[in-house]
């Protein structure tokens, strides 16, 4: 017995903690769960769906960094965490299946909004349960688990399981609501308490999550060709694609990311804290959903160039996927920028400027063929993150002159 209870109890985690396999295992659901969320929009495009969409990705987004949060300061391939990582895998797994139908329910079987809202309160439970059990002598933190189960698990918990009773817009606005008061039940009550034991750690964990989504761009395109024939054009089409996911990946890896890491080591205590909390928790999923909302673009672009039967390689994207295409990347690029000058303090004008310039492109998308605009977006990102990474080469220049 004695055995037994040391296998199952849960490791502290020191400051030069890595990912374990077991995260990455714990990361293989939220594989799944981004791609379901772009198949939601892509089923029926429209504003509303793409609304809806973004909902369900700030609530998956939610259940995701709890645990990257508990993996900081607690082992996951202990044998109680990983006990309960498995079983929020399971729980996340069922929560993806109901994506699709989520705000238009099929009739027979379960309420699949009701299904998807008792798995998200059951992840955050699971969370908050963790989280008490493994620090019994920090009572700093108990006392912060009881205020965010006040005021940011339980009246977001309400909205959910009464925006689950109806459908259409008012599921949506209520359910937009909860996004709003969890989120801001986080910002007041997320300053102290909370710990990030590994900077290393907590900043791979999250640069993996923004590999996932990247992949989801690529995955998107090879389901928009499904089932196509292969042509020269969705060669080239591919070629742009992957070329716009490159340079979005250089942006955040090798301008963002280390940047991030460093600033976060520099900090302690409360600091420490507040600064995850507002540049890897709130700014990197606009990263996410900036990728998501691409990928829609991406696949629509692929499945159009393809689709010779229907489409011909002059026609345009419509609608609120011409706009995915170009917002995507500039919800991404202002992400950025908002990371940028968190972490540093110098204002990115050259990503501020394209990512506005990106959300306003949408009707210029719906004027060219769909191959066009795709390439043309490939080769505006991958110039904003050249002039980024000048200007940012620059600043330390002189900085190591003074």
């Amino acid at each position: 017995m004695a055995w037994n209870r040391e296998r199952a109890r849960m490791v502290a985690t020191g400051d030069d903690h890595a990912v374990t396999p077991a995260e990455l295992f714990f990361d293989l659901v939220f594989v799944y769960a981004i791609t379901q969320v772009t198949a939601l929009m892509a089923a029926a495009p429209s504003p509303v769906r793409v609304v809806g969409a973004m909902v369900v990705l700030a609530l998956l987004w939610w259940c995701w960094c709890c645990f990257a949060w508990l993996g900081n300061v607690v082992r996951a391939d202990s044998g109680a965490l990983f006990g309960v990582l498995v079983t929020v895998m399971a729980v996340v797994l069922i929560v993806s299946l109901a994506v699709p139908d989520v705000f238009a329910d099929e009739p027979g079987g379960l309420s699949t909004p009701l299904v998807f809202v008792l798995c998200y309160g059951a992840v955050r439970a699971l969370h908050l349960v963790s989280y008490w059990i493994s620090s019994p002598g920090d009572p700093a933190l108990r006392a912060t688990l009881r205020r965010t189960a006040l005021t940011s698990v339980v009246p977001p918990l309400v909205l959910l399981l009464i925006g689950s009773a109806y459908s259409g817009r008012v599921q949506l606005l209520l359910w937009l609501g909860a996004v709003v008061v969890d989120y801001l039940g986080i910002f007041v009550t997320g300053g102290s308490g909370w710990r990030v034991n590994s900077p290393g750690h907590f900043s791979e964990r999250h640069g993996l999550i923004v590999i996932i989504a990247l992949g989801e761009s690529i995955v998107a395109m090879g389901v928009g060709v499904s089932g196509l024939p292969l042509t020269f054009a969705v060669l080239g089409a591919s070629a742009a694609g992957l070329l716009l996911s490159a340079g979005l990946w250089r942006l955040y890896f090798r301008q963002l990311g280390e940047a991030a890491e460093h600033r976060l080591a520099g900090l302690q205590g409360d600091e420490r804290t507040r600064f995850a909390r507002d540049v890897y928790t709130f700014l990197h999923l606009p990263l996410v959903a900036g990728v998501v909302l691409c990928a829609l673009g991406m696949k629509k672009v692929l499945q159009q160039v393809a689709d010779t039967g229907h489409y011909g390689l002059a026609e345009p994207l419509h609608g609120v996927v011409a706009w995915s295409l170009t917002g995507g990347v500039g919800v991404y690029l202002l992400g950025a920028a908002a990371i940028v000058l968190r972490t540093t303090g110098r204002r990115p004008t050259a990503l501020a400027a394209g990512g506005v310039c990106c959300l306003a492109a949408g009707p210029l998308v719906g004027l060219v063929p769909a191959m066009v605009a795709l390439v043309a977006l490939a080769t505006v990102a991958a110039a904003l993150v050249w002039l980024h990474g000048r200007r940012q080469d620059r600043t330390f220049e002189a900085v190591e002159a003074a």
